[in-house]
């Protein structure tokens, strides 16, 4: 059972009879009270229609009268129908407003029911319970200002109903203890017995509650019958279900099952008593609804019937209006569309003329491209071919004792030919990488044996800037990898060679850790540490853009400044990004990864020193294949320092012939020659020997015919000038492979 029961006593208690002073020759305060009488008397009966459109009515004379006593009760009673027919919202809405007037009209009385009105509203919910006790301590302070103790009983009694509805007891107990004892002393002054009764009825069962609570089961009991004796008596019938329900309740608590369970059939007969009445009533108010839904569809009808007529006389003068402003809509649309055609025809005729002209620019950068190329490979051959010669032959004469006076003019005409060589392998490079030329190859290869040629191929610099160099290799780095080892290299080789010209009496730290490692890739970082001058702050972008360069003390080596741009290109091509950390005067240290896939194909061959082979070099017959007689003489003289025996033939027929009726263990076959190429003859030679290492010696790009070399049954690439030390190197490899016992 709900506490509303309580909220919502009969009409003769919870609207209280105000006496009013009233002028017996007012005739406009005679007609709202008698339409006020109507009002009420139309909610009793449910005619909420004729209520509603009352209440209204009353509204409207009341403010032309400006009394704001009638408004306040005429907005409260529509509050009344609105809560009957469960329409919560309006109800609420209309009662605020009667609040409003209630305050400007400084009564009281009404004031007070204002209060309780909105009290009972908010109460209802949870979310809003503390609003509604506030409104309802609202009318307490009223009743206590204007000394009528009688008023305070209803919204005590509410304010301890909710506090018990939501289980706070002690909280409830000082309300309801309040309103019995100020009944007990105002009794004498309710004129009605069944409104007296009606009030104890209701105390006596929520002290039984709390008592109940309590456990105090006599204190309880009494209470409750004496609810119930007052409330059968005057035959009260929510009362009488009330009490009964929360009578059971208590015995069932106090284990006396048989009293409870007489109890709770008491509570089922006033109980279906009442659905009953609510039955009647919901009946009667549906029908009201009914009606009141009636008279709202057919005012609303009546509305729209004279909206619509008012649209059609309206938007008949619109029409007009539209249709004029469309028609000059129209003209200024027709002459823009004009014009924007005749603008674009002007621009159609202009995009074809620039995309004539762009296609005609396009195709002479492309021409131009192709020439700049082709002259970049053709420069790069003819400029090697003859370096081959200075290098090879300075190579010799540096080794050479009885000349060891000129060993430092020597050196410094080596020193210039490698300068040289890189100048041209930098710009040959920064070309292609523009042209989008490169693409990393895939071969196998040996980190290891690749990171000590780098180191040797630095010693004649190192020793002439009187520099150290360190070498640290991780072990764990697996022997043989997947990648492009020549890029590698380029990258490596600028690094070094970067750090060795800019540090002088120094240390260069070269270092490979593998940092992760799976059944298939390998993650490897590399690290150029140098202890030299260091990179400020300002130029740590500057010197990955081309052709800038630092100040350099060290004069005798200079360079293009393409060194670290061609590093940034290569590795963004091995998806990798350079690192450079470095503080001025404290040297610089450049850093990457590079993830190579593992190959797990092959395996470590034993190490043959070349000493092993010292002792059998004179039985090694070498044939030198190369149609240009200087470069022949310095491959023969590098091959017969070692006590090869050599063999030269100038052009690729004279080759083969010799292969057919000699044993070779090693051929140098150079690719371009006239007449028959190295690559027709190293075909021709496969045919009728297929174990004989054969090495292309070439001074054209590797990448440019790489495949072409492979695919001509070629076992290696050594690209002229080469270093001598890298040349004796793979020389040594592919005579002991050729050594090697089959199972090896």
């Amino acid at each position: 059972m709900k506490k509303n029961y309580f909220f919502y006593l009969p009409v003769f208690f919870l609207l209280w009879n105000i006496s009013l002073a009233q002028d017996s020759n007012s005739i406009s305060r005679d007609t709202l009270n008698a339409l006020l009488d109507s009002i009420e008397e139309s909610i009793k009966e449910y005619n909420y229609e004729k209520a509603i459109e009352d209440s209204h009515s009353l509204i409207n004379l009341a403010k032309d009268a400006d009394d704001q006593y009638f408004v306040a009760k005429a907005y409260n009673n529509l509050g009344h129908v609105y809560l009957d027919l469960d329409d919560r919202a309006r109800a609420r809405r209309n009662y605020t407003l009667g609040l409003e007037y209630a305050q400007k009209c400084s009564n009281d009385t009404i004031l007070m029911r204002s209060y309780n009105n909105l009290g009972n509203i908010y109460s209802e919910m949870p979310e809003t319970q503390t609003k509604g006790i506030n409104y309802y301590n609202k009318v307490i302070k009223l009743a206590e200002k204007i000394n009528d103790p009688v008023e305070s009983v209803v919204p005590k009694a509410n304010i301890g109903w909710t506090y018990l509805d939501n289980g706070q007891f002690e909280k409830a107990y000082p309300y309801i203890n309040e309103s019995l004892k100020t009944v007990d002393s105002t009794k004498e002054s309710y004129t009605r017995k069944e409104r007296l009764d009606y009030l104890y009825s209701q105390l006596y069962m929520l002290h039984g509650r709390y008592y109940s609570h309590k456990k105090e089961y006599d204190t309880a009991t009494y209470y409750f019958e004496n609810s119930i004796r007052l409330a059968e008596e005057d035959s009260l019938i929510l009362p009488a279900a009330e009490a009964y329900y929360e009578y059971a309740e208590m015995l069932e608590q106090k284990g006396d099952f048989e009293k409870a369970y007489l109890a709770q059939e008491k509570y089922t007969e006033y109980n279906s008593k009442i659905f009953e009445s609510k039955k009647l009533r919901q009946m009667e108010i549906a029908n009201a609804r009914f009606n009141l839904n009636e008279y709202r569809r057919n005012l609303e009808l009546a509305e729209r019937e004279q909206e619509y007529q008012e649209e059609i006389i309206e938007k008949s003068k619109e029409k007009v209006i539209i249709m004029v402003l469309s028609s000059l809509g129209l003209i200024f649309i027709l002459v823009f569309l004009h014009k924007v055609n005749r603008d674009r025809q002007n621009l159609i005729s202009k995009l074809r003329d620039k995309n004539k002209q762009y296609k005609e620019a396009k195709d002479e950068a492309e021409k131009l491209s192709r020439l700049k190329t082709r002259f970049f490979s053709t420069v790069s051959h003819e400029i090697r071919t003859p370096l081959y010669g200075v290098i090879g032959l300075t190579s010799l004469l540096l080794e050479d004792k009885s000349l060891k006076k000129h060993q430092g003019d020597l050196r410094s005409l080596k020193f210039s030919a490698d300068y040289l060589l890189a100048l041209i392998n930098d710009v040959l490079q920064m070309n292609k990488m523009e042209s989008n030329e490169v693409k990393l190859e895939n071969v196998s290869f040996k980190l290891k044996d690749l990171m000590k040629s780098i180191v040797n191929s630095f010693e004649f610099t190192r020793l002439q800037n009187k520099n150290e160099i360190h070498l640290d290799i991780d072990e764990n780095i697996p022997p043989f990898l997947i990648g492009d080892s020549v890029r590698l290299s380029q990258v490596l080789m600028n690094l070094v060679g970067n750090a060795m010209k800019f540090t002088e009496r120094g240390t260069i730290c070269i270092v490979t850790r593998q940092i992760e490692r799976d059944e298939e890739y390998s993650k490897i970082y590399f690290e150029v540490e140098d202890n030299g001058p260091g990179i400020p702050e300002s130029k740590k972008k500057v010197i990955f853009e081309e052709f800038s360069q630092l100040n350099n003390s060290n004069y005798s080596y200079q360079g293009t400044g393409l060194g670290l741009p061609i590093v940034k290109r290569l590795l963004r091509l091995f998806n990798s990004k350079i690192r450079l950390d470095s503080k001025e005067g404290e040297g610089a240290t450049f850093s990457f990864t590079i993830n190579f896939k593992i190959d797990n194909s092959k395996k470590e061959l034993p190490k043959i020193k070349q000493e092993v082979f010292a002792s059998s070099n004179s039985s090694r017959k070498i044939l030198v294949v190369d149609d240009n007689r200087i470069n022949q003489v310095v491959t023969k003289r590098v091959l017969t320092k070692k006590d090869f025996k050599c063999t030269v033939a100038g052009d690729g027929e004279k080759a083969i012939q010799l292969a057919r009726t000699n044993d070779f263990d090693l051929i140098l076959m150079d690719v371009n020659m006239p007449g028959i190429s190295g690559l027709e003859a190293s075909k021709e030679i496969r045919k009728f020997n297929k174990e004989i290492p054969i090495l292309a010696l070439t001074a054209v790009e590797v990448e440019e015919i790489r495949e072409e070399i492979l695919a001509a049954g070629m076992s290696d690439i050594i690209v002229k000038p080469y270093d001598v030390q890298q040349f004796y190197q793979v020389v040594y490899k592919y005579l002991s492979l050729k050594s090697l016992p089959e199972e090896v």
